[in-house]
Formats: C-alpha cells, sequence, structure tokens
C-alpha cells in the first residue's frame, strides 16, 4: 500500500487530464507553436522560473552529464517536451501525440506538496516529498492556459479578470476556496489566496488545512475531485450551504458522482503513504543548540506554547482548531471555512517552509515575528533574548531523539 501510494502522490492525475488540457488546453502553452500549440512555448528555464521541478533520478544519466556540462538548451521548449516524456518535472504528466507533440496535460498531488534538494542544479535533484512547494508559482502557470472560460463562466466574470486575479497569488500560493466562494480578494485588497502548506508528519494530526475542513482523506477527496478536477465521487453537504459556498452550492460540488470513478480507489493507499511521510530533522547546524535547550523550557513554560502544541504533534490531540479571536487574528480566511476557524498549525519541520513567511498567508516574515505576536496577544511579558531562544527552538523541531 505504501508504494502504492507514493505511486499516487507522485503520478496519479485521477484524470484531471481532461480538465487541464482538453478543456483549459493548458499543454498548448507549454508545447508552444512550433509543436502545435500557441505562444513562444515553456521552456525549462521558464519552468524553473515558475518554481516547477526536475526529477534528477527520472533522467538517464546522459542527460544528466549534458547538462552538468552545459550541452543542454534550458531555453528550448523542446527540451521540456523531453523532459516530459521521461515523467521528469515533478507533478505534472504530458500525454503525447504519435508525432511528439502534446495531446494533453494532467497534474499531480506532487506538483504542490513535493521540491527537490537542488542536487545537480537549482530546482534539479531528488524527490522531497511531502515539501511544500513554496517557488512554485501556481497562479501564473494557470494564467498561461489559452482558454479560462470555464473558469471565468464559474466566477461570472470574464477570462482577462480571471488571469488577473490568478497572477496575483505569487510563489508559493494558492486559493483552494476561489472556486467555492468567488472571494478574490480580502478586505484589505491583497489576494486572498493562502501559502501551500506541508503534506509531511501528518500522523497523529486531526485537522490537515490553515482552516480546517477535515482529515487527511476527507481533504485529499476534495482536493482530487474540486481542485485537480479528477474524475471521481465527492460528498460534503457543508457546500450546499449558498451564503457561505455560493458557487459550491449552484454546481453542487458537494454532491460529485463521476463514472468512471478514478479517485475513491486510490485513497487508502494515499492517506497511508502521507502519514508515513515524516517531518524532517533540521541540519545540527541550522541552529543555536544551547539556545534552543533553553527555548524548549520556555516553550512549555512562561510561553504556554505547549498549551496547544503539544508534543511530539505540535498541534493539539484533537480537535485541533480556534476561532480568530483566541489567537488575536481577523476572521477572513477562517470564515471561508466550515468552522469558521484557525488550525493550530503543527511546528515540525518549519526550516523546510519558511519562504514566503508565516501563518495561513505569510502575514509573519519571521519565526520572530510569530512569538512577537504571541507575546501582545497573550501578556507573555518574554524578553528579547527568550524571544531569540524559542525561536531556536522551533528551528530544532522536530528535535532528534
Amino acid at each position: 500500500m505504501l508504494k502504492d501510494g507514493q505511486q499516487t502522490f507522485r503520478f496519479d492525475t485521477f484524470g484531471d487530464e481532461a480538465w487541464w488540457g482538453d478543456t483549459l488546453r493548458l499543454h498548448e502553452a507549454i508545447e508552444g507553436v512550433k509543436f502545435g500549440g500557441i505562444g513562444p512555448g515553456i521552456s525549462p528555464a521558464t519552468a524553473l522560473s515558475l518554481g516547477l521541478k526536475v526529477d534528477l533520478d527520472a533522467m538517464p544519466a546522459s542527460l544528466v552529464q549534458q547538462i552538468k556540462m552545459g550541452e543542454v538548451n534550458l531555453n528550448d521548449p523542446a527540451v521540456t517536451l523531453a523532459l516530459l516524456q521521461l515523467n521528469a518535472v515533478v507533478g505534472v504528466t504530458g500525454h503525447f501525440n504519435p508525432n511528439g507533440s502534446l495531446k494533453s496535460v494532467g497534474i499531480q498531488c506532487a506538483l504542490c506538496h513535493s521540491t527537490v534538494d537542488n542536487a545537480l542544479a537549482p530546482g534539479i535533484g531528488h524527490r522531497l516529498d511531502g515539501w511544500a512547494n513554496r517557488d512554485l508559482n501556481v497562479g501564473a502557470i494557470i494564467a498561461a492556459a489559452p482558454n479560462l472560460q470555464p473558469v471565468a463562466d464559474l466566477l461570472s466574470t470574464d477570462q482577462a479578470t480571471v488571469r488577473k486575479v490568478l497572477n496575483s497569488w505569487g510563489p508559493g500560493k494558492f486559493d483552494a476556496e476561489l472556486l467555492l466562494d468567488g472571494k478574490a480578494s480580502r478586505p484589505n485588497g491583497k489576494p486572498a489566496a493562502t501559502l501551500i502548506p506541508p503534506a509531511f508528519g501528518l500522523a497523529g494530526v486531526n485537522l490537515h488545512t490553515w482552516t480546517g475542513w477535515g482529515s487527511v482523506p476527507h481533504w485529499n477527496a476534495l482536493v482530487a475531485n474540486l481542485e485537480m478536477r479528477g474524475q471521481g465521487n465527492f460528498y460534503d453537504s457543508r457546500l450546499d450551504d449558498a451564503a457561505q459556498f455560493p458557487i459550491a452550492a449552484t454546481n453542487h460540488f458537494g454532491h460529485v458522482q463521476s463514472s468512471p470513478d478514478l479517485i475513491t480507489a486510490k485513497l487508502p493507499a494515499l492517506h497511508l503513504y502521507q502519514l508515513s511521510i515524516l517531518a524532517p530533522e533540521p541540519l545540527s547546524s541550522s541552529f543555536d543548540h544551547t539556545a534552543a535547550d533553553r527555548g524548549r523550557e520556555l516553550f512549555s513554560g512562561k510561553a504556554k506554547c505547549s498549551t496547544c502544541h503539544a508534543d511530539p504533534i505540535f498541534t493539539e490531540p484533537g480537535w485541533n482548531i480556534h476561532k480568530a479571536s483566541e489567537v488575536c487574528l481577523d476572521d477572513f480566511q477562517a470564515n471561508r471555512a466550515p468552522d469558521h476557524a484557525y488550525r493550530t498549525t503543527p511546528l515540525n519541520g518549519l526550516g523546510t517552509h519558511t519562504k514566503g513567511g508565516f501563518y495561513h498567508d505569510g502575514r509573519f516574515a519571521t519565526l520572530g515575528d510569530v512569538v512577537n505576536h504571541y507575546d501582545t496577544c497573550f501578556n507573555l511579558g518574554l524578553t528579547a533574548q527568550e524571544k531569540g531562544e524559542i525561536v531556536e527552538y522551533l528551528k530544532s523541531l522536530p528535535e532528534r531523539k
């Protein structure tokens, strides 16, 4: 089951190429006019600049050597097609015509929730499953699709507006609720997209998104059906609430049935594989060990962090969400979810996803900013030194046993 789950996580599109390729025609933008598509095409250099990753282990040794020697033209879209034929672009599957042009393209879980270790070059390396791809500009990639009219129809707007919204997200962010409630921006005018969260260290953790929603299998089913646009079955009557989820209610997104169902049978093994992905331990050199030891005592003592972030899962065992007022936040994003609350974020492996900031929307640039927020919110009276020691402890998680 673990092997099956890994295969699903890395390579299964659940039939979503019918949406991304056949309907939105994203593959035409990838291949470019030279191969029967549109525009200049997407070269490896462009793909890497958009945060897409390349799996070093999927490439033959000869190609790896050519890249090392600078003998591969990374500005040629034809090389992108070759990498897709090798199944080397993390999270993307190309379907090809006999003449070598793209017929369609689909996406996988790994697109957003895997990265690479940059072993060969930036963006090219061995897979790191479960890591949030904070380089990935999801919005810009989708915006390149020639036909966004189906999305515009759902949002009751035009394609130009859809592209403007998508391009506003920026790297490492995605708005999973946009096609449920149609809210493209926060009250302050900033994009409503949230940071891509990691998918590791989930064993023992109940709710897994920034705002609750449901456990791993629920969110897997929702994402596979409603976000990836795969072909399966999905049920969540909460989406029938037209006041909160007008788009979802109108389009019956809480009652999806497809035949054949290409998703449901894959969910058990996918769930098991995700729960097996451990949060990576930090490098010994990445934090101050002495300060971290003092920070550990503060974490469970004066700072009261462990009240909610219980060791070793570093969130609450049980229903791990809080109302915005409990943690001194605005409730915009919380109110886009059924329980109108924020999840207590698990803290293991924080060092892997510092890019883009912290909290659901990256509002805090550093861990120090997070500690300052709680110091003010709960009147903890922490000194500057104590705050720094807590930060070092956070950087040390998960602790080496």
